[in-house]
This record gives C-alpha cells, sequence and structure tokens, in this order.
C-alpha cells in the first residue's frame, strides 16, 4: 500500500525499515528495555529446555519454533526500523499495534512457556507459579468476558479516542501503551490459542465465540479510521489515518480468520479426546466382570445366582 509522504506523516523508507533499529540508549530507552526483556526470554526458554532434554524429555520443536516466532515479531515492533516510526506514521503505528496485540501473543501463548516452566523449574518454583497460576486475581483477568471486553475496547481507546494523540505528545504514556496493548493481548489469546493448561480454561465454543464476535468490532473500527473526515492525530495526514484503517482491517481480519480455524481445530481435537477417553472407559472390564472371573478361576465356574441378565447369553 502507498503511503502519502509529506511532512506530517513522513514515508515509509525501506532503508529505514531494516537499519533504523531503536537502540543505544536516550529517548529510545523503552527499546533497550524491550530487547534486554526479550533476550531474557529467549535465554530462559531454551534453559528450561535444556534442562528438560538433560532429564531425558523431549520438548516439542514446533512449541519452541512458535515462542522464538513470537519473540521476534515482539522485536520487529518495538526495536527494529519499524518502531522509528510509530510516533510519526498512523500506518506504522497500526502495523506495530497488529504485531503487539494479534501476533506476538499467540505465538508465544502457542509456545507453551508456562508448562515449559512448571516442568523445568525446581519444586519450590513450580509451587509458586502454580499457586499464581490458579490465583483469583489471573482468573478473573483471563475470564473470557473480561479479557475479550478489555481486548476489543482498548483498540478503540488506542486509535479512536483522545489518548492516541496526547500519547504522542507524551513519549512515557505512548511506551505505556504498547506495554497494555501486549498486556492485553496476551490475555486473551493465552486462553484461545495457548497450549499451556489453565486452571480455568473456557470451553473450545466459548473461545471459538470471543473470536468470532470480536469480528464486527474490528471492522467498524476499521470503517470508523477509514471513513474519518480528519486525521485521528495532529501528526498525521488525512490520507495516513485512511490509510491505517485499510491496514488494520486487513490484517486484523486476516489474523481472525487464521484463529478461528486454529480454534477450530482445537475444539475438534477436544472432541475426539474425549471420544478415546470414553472408548476407554467403555473397554474397562465392568466390577462384576472380574469378580466372576476371579470366582471362575477358584472353582472352574460361575454359580448362576450371581449372573446378571447382561452376562446371560440370550437363547
Amino acid at each position: 500500500m502507498v503511503l502519502v509522504a509529506d511532512a506530517i506523516s513522513p514515508p515509509i523508507q525501506l532503508h529505514t525499515l531494516l537499519t533504523g533499529f531503536r537502540l543505544g540508549g536516550g529517548q529510545d530507552w523503552s527499546s533497550d528495555v524491550a530487547l534486554v526483556l526479550q533476550v531474557t526470554a529467549v535465554t530462559l526458554y531454551l534453559t528450561g529446555v535444556y534442562r528438560l532434554r538433560r532429564r531425558g524429555r523431549r520438548w516439542p520443536v514446533g512449541r519452541t519454533v512458535a515462542f522464538l516466532s513470537g519473540v521476534i515479531v515482539l522485536f520487529v515492533a518495538l526495536v527494529s526500523g519499524l518502531a522509528a516510526y510509530d510516533d510519526t506514521n498512523f500506518s506504522a503505528h497500526v502495523v506495530q499495534h497488529l504485531l503487539l496485540m494479534m501476533a506476538g501473543p499467540p505465538l508465544l501463548a502457542m509456545g507453551a512457556p508456562l508448562t515449559l516452566a512448571l516442568q523445568a523449574l525446581p519444586r519450590r518454583g513450580q509451587s509458586r507459579l502454580a499457586r499464581v497460576l490458579h490465583s483469583r486475581p489471573v482468573g478473573v483477568a483471563t475470564a473470557p468476558l473480561v479479557a475479550a471486553t478489555l481486548y476489543y475496547s482498548s483498540m478503540w481507546v488506542d486509535m479512536q479516542s483522545s489518548f492516541y494523540p496526547f500519547s504522542l505528545r507524551h513519549p512515557l504514556a505512548h511506551d505505556a501503551s504498547h506495554l497494555v496493548m501486549f498486556t492485553l493481548g496476551c490475555l486473551f489469546w493465552w486462553p484461545v490459542v495457548g497450549r499451556d493448561e489453565m486452571a480455568r480454561r473456557p470451553h473450545p465454543a466459548v473461545r471459538l465465540a470471543m473470536i468470532a464476535l470480536g469480528m464486527p468490532f474490528e471492522s467498524f473500527l476499521a470503517i470508523a479510521l477509514m471513513s474519518v473526515t480528519s486525521p485521528v492525530a495532529p501528526q498525521h495526514t488525512l490520507a495516513d489515518t485512511h490509510n491505517g484503517g485499510s491496514i488494520f482491517w486487513i490484517g486484523a481480519m486476516s489474523v481472525t480468520a487464521v484463529a478461528v480455524l486454529v480454534a477450530a481445530a482445537g475444539w475438534m481435537r477436544t472432541d475426539e479426546r474425549d471420544a478415546r477417553r470414553a472408548d476407554r472407559t467403555d473397554s474397562e472390564p465392568d466390577p462384576d466382570d472380574a469378580w466372576a472371573a476371579a470366582w471362575r478361576a477358584r472353582t472352574g465356574s460361575v454359580p448362576s445366582f450371581i449372573e446378571t441378565p447382561a452376562r446371560t447369553p440370550t437363547p
């Protein structure tokens, strides 16, 4: 998509995207902090995988790839040259928003880092982490209604309220909005597509509804951005605002469509596991049958008074 090139919304240059990393302190200290946290997350994750391997336990490669991909997405959003445009070009801000809320969190969730931590940590660390995961605040924050409400409403606050131009004038508020977007994305996507076992994971139908029912909100927001008659902030042009709305619509619908497929596949896997569990239960020997077999082994026959109609041959 071609962006308008003018003094207010500067055009996005490929050279800046590839080489304009926001590192080195100064006003970009938040990018330095983000990079340190990303490197720390990767180190801890790979250390956990290594510990499991030393114990003779395999960790799925797909989960490792998903987690590392999520970290790379966060690097692109917060450290790469894309971040150099996040407060001057609205279209770049929208792409950053999509990466922080809709791409990074689900990839991290599919990496199952909490399950890895519970398996790799010492017993004391496992107990502490389990208490946190089963705590009431975590249960409330990841409840479907709460997580979905915060997730979808934050999109409107970030792009269709007075907070956005305010955040452009106050760098600390702008950086805080990145943290909030990422956190709300994690709270929403972790119970929806995550591979971690959760104490109160929603039913697959509820997870699918959390994604599908949000599509109108995302569409209305995109249409609103493409229909405004004035820029979303003085730092941007009207054309840039419209371009941002188009990018948001395409990106959000694409992510949502993939998420619906993933949630539906998870629902099917759950049904298959339930069916196999039911088959195993049906195939287990009846206690009465086991008692009769033991009696037969001792005496050579089963007295007629203990035979149930179910075991009596049909004439």
